[in-house]
């Protein structure tokens, strides 16, 4: 009898039927109760299995899933129970992501309609503008260069490009430079990058299919012809459907979210107790 007083096994079995006894006396806590497992439950838990080890799971292993969930529901529930949830930062943080996921969910279930996204698109042009584009060709001339001066050179190689048109041929016209003959259709924004804004402006007032200039630049002085323009323009809602669906989501999302604090804040009185002003120092000398 003494033997089998001192086995380590009847402590824990004695240990055990306390801490039961103890749980029943307080009520069962928070952590008592069914824990159903549910058929949905069992599905989500095989097909995890089957994305990871790409098989089904045999009849041991899907046991050895639900063990360890039911394990984790029992622990959840105690330590709640417990109070072990509370002024943990991580815990309230996964808390609000939680309710605020659920929120945002709610949103998703109803996509937007066609209509929707016309108003949006409507609303929103900006966002999607194109920018302007253009492509053009240009004949360089320096500023510093022997013999006639760079602006009187440059009003004699313009005269000979307009008599020649846009087809001139200008590869023996103007000052070597590193600077490319032709820019393909690209956005203005890019040409004022490379050249400068006064020089992109200037791009975008000369006339289309003729030969203008000086314009000046960073670089130099140029002759250009402007061979393509595009204007800016709001696409169709096919072209950018994609974005315009992101953003009305978006936008529900966030709107979701400010009613879901507005309302819990009509639940709830805040108090913010500001620390005590410092007393004043005593003016008395020593």
């Amino acid at each position: 009898m003494r033997k089998a007083l001192r086995e380590p096994l009847l402590h824990f079995l004695v240990l055990g039927l306390l801490l039961f006894a103890f749980f029943e006396w307080r009520g069962g806590g928070a952590g008592a109760g069914r824990i159903v497992v549910t058929a949905g439950q069992l599905q989500h838990f095989a097909a995890g299995f089957a994305r990871t080890w790409q098989r089904e799971p045999t009849e041991s292993e899907l046991k050895g899933l639900v063990d360890e969930y039911v394990k984790e529901e029992m622990a959840a529930r105690e330590a709640v129970a417990e109070g072990l949830d509370r002024d943990d930062a991580i815990i309230r943080k996964r808390l609000r992501q939680k309710l605020e996921f659920l929120a945002e969910d709610a949103v998703d279930q109803a996509p937007p309609t066609e209509a929707d996204l016309r108003a949006w698109l409507t609303t929103h042009p900006d966002a999607f503008r194109v920018e302007g584009q253009v492509a053009l060709r240009q004949v360089f001339v320096r500023r510093e260069r022997p013999g006639a001066s760079a602006t009187a050179e440059a009003a004699r190689l313009l005269a000979r490009l307009r008599v020649a048109g846009s087809g001139a041929d200008t590869a023996r016209l103007g000052d070597p430079t590193t600077l490319p003959p032709e820019l393909s259709l690209g956005p203005v924004r890019e040409v004022g990058l490379t050249y400068g804004d006064a020089f992109a402006r200037a791009v975008e007032a000369a006339p289309l299919g003729q030969w203008t200039g000086p314009v000046e630049s960073a670089y130099g002085l140029h002759l250009i012809l402007v061979r393509e323009r595009l204007s800016p323009s709001v696409p169709d809602l096919a072209a950018v459907r994609p974005k315009v669906v992101g953003e009305v989501i978006a936008e529900r999302r966030k709107r979701a979210l400010t009613a879901l604090y507005d309302g819990l804040l009509t639940r709830y009185r805040v108090t913010i107790e500001h620390p005590a002003a410092p007393a004043a120092s005593g003016g008395a000398g020593r």
